[in-house]
């Protein structure tokens, strides 16, 4: 058996002489489960689109058609003509409402997307302090049997800023990661860096990594507090890099996989919304078929509009899409961001779809009996940071039964608190219902994935019916 010392110090002697690019931050596993060769990859995919849903009151006449949440009961549910794309997949899709994050239901939704995967109190305004997104806790055990540790995808890119993310994907100090907003950056990433040329580059790099660390903690102490914790942040980005070299040294000899790239438009950007949704989405597909990860997010847009994601809409023949929200009262108006919701749901459905018809090599199942898909937003009606929408789909062989819409908390039985808001004093109002942390439901998909906790962003417990 080799001494655990001895790689330590040979792993080193390997950073001295060498150093990578940053990429994607790879988080440090909390625990290691090897699946085993002959059990299927259990994967975690979670898409989140900005300005949340239309919910028309009852007595508008768009209610029937075009109000997001369904009708009935929990298995005899009436989906209206803004998920009606997914009854296909009626069997696959499990609908939830009455779902929130605590320390965010007095934030107005143009700040809220920051903690939809964390869950952290990281309110409207003054001090910020994101914590890990689920992704990256179950990224943190996943990645370390696939080249990448997750996939961070977004239609703008990078990382925005507080209270205007640009990325949904949180490292274990809550610092965002950036997200990638190119198709054919992220086919490169997954498909083609690798071999000599990428071994070469690796060699050519020669970050002296150890160095930086010994110089600078060396006069830490003689710092302001202030810059103390500026130093920190950035030895905290130097231990990602150093984690990263690691793994790609790890990967760096193992041939990437060969995939079919027919299906791909690489250079279509969001003014070719549809090319570059279902290209984006292709990409994930991929990226879970070859294994090359098993955990991936993508946000459509950040919050309060602007950007590239702006453009998507056009795809049914809109303006931007942020504009929607703003516009219900106008004529068509409901219906109009109702078929702008529609899209969302058909692409994901999509996608779902192809999982569905793609059999795992192991023959256990469908890449959709071991994935666990989610799309969903913080905001239902115009920026209210209540009632979640969200969907789910896949995970039968992670002990997931689907067919279902499930209603949480009480006094919102028929989803109508806080239907009806067309402005920005809506928000602020008072909302006499009761709601589940969306976190519960995030500890019972961590534990289902194979992840040994308790608690997610400071609530305990599971979600019960799931």
């Amino acid at each position: 058996m080799k001494n655990p010392n001895a790689a330590s110090m040979n792993r080193r002697k390997f950073l001295r002489g060498t150093g990578v690019a940053l990429g994607l931050p790879w988080l440090e596993t909390f625990a290691a489960n090897d699946s085993g060769p002959d059990t299927a990859p259990k994967r975690f995919v979670s898409v989140y689109h900005p300005d949340g849903v239309g919910l028309p009151v009852k007595a508008d006449p768009a209610w029937k058609d075009w109000s997001w949440f369904p009708r009935g009961g929990e298995r005899d549910f009436e989906l209206t003509k803004v998920l009606d794309v997914l009854e296909p997949l009626r069997k696959e899709i499990t609908i939830y409402s009455g779902l929130s994050h605590p320390a965010a239901r007095t934030v107005h939704g143009h700040s809220n997307a920051d903690q939809y995967l964390t869950g952290a109190a990281t309110g409207g305004h003054g001090a910020y302090k994101n914590s890990i997104s689920l992704d990256q806790v179950y990224a943190a055990q996943a990645g370390e049997f696939t080249r990448h540790s997750s996939l961070v995808m977004s239609t703008n890119g990078g990382v925005g800023g507080p209270r205007g993310a640009q990325t949904q994907s949180y490292n274990r100090e809550g610092r965002p990661i950036p997200a990638m907003n190119h198709p054919k950056q992220i086919f490169d990433l997954l498909f083609v860096t690798s071999g000599k040329d990428a071994a070469a580059k690796l060699a050519r790099s020669k970050s002296a990594l150890d160095l930086l660390i010994v110089n600078t903690r060396s006069f830490g102490r003689k710092l302001s507090k202030h810059d103390q914790e500026t130093l920190e942040q950035y030895l905290d980005a130097v231990r990602d890099t150093e984690v990263k070299l690691t793994k790609a040294r790890k990967w760096i000899d193992t041939p990437v996989p060969k995939v079919d790239t027919r299906n791909l438009t690489l250079e279509a950007g969001p003014k070719e919304a549809r090319l570059y949704f279902q290209t984006m989405y292709e990409l994930i597909y991929l990226s879970f078929l070859s294994d090359s990860t098993r955990v991936a997010t993508f946000q459509l847009g950040r919050e309060n509009g602007g950007g590239s994601h702006d453009l998507l809409s056009k795809a049914v023949g809109f303006g931007n899409a942020h504009g929607l929200t703003h516009a219900v009262k106008k004529p068509k108006g409901w219906e109009n961001l109702g078929t702008y919701n529609r899209y969302q749901a058909e692409e994901f459905g999509r996608f779902v779809q192809k999982l569905k018809d793609t059999r795992e090599p192991n023959g256990q199942g469908s890449l959709l009996d071991n994935t666990f898909a989610m799309h969903g937003s913080a905001s239902s009606s115009f920026h209210l940071s209540r009632n979640y929408p969200i969907i789910s789909a896949g995970g039968k062989n992670l002990g997931f039964k689907n067919g279902r819409y499930l209603k949480f908390g009480k006094g919102n039985e028929d989803n109508q608190a806080g239907a009806g808001i067309v402005s920005d004093r809506g928000w602020q109002g008072k909302v006499a219902v009761e709601e589940l942390p969306l976190s519960q439901l995030f500890v019972t998909v961590l534990q289902r994935l194979g992840v040994e906790t308790e608690s997610f962003g400071g609530i305990t417990g599971t979600l019960g019916r799931v």
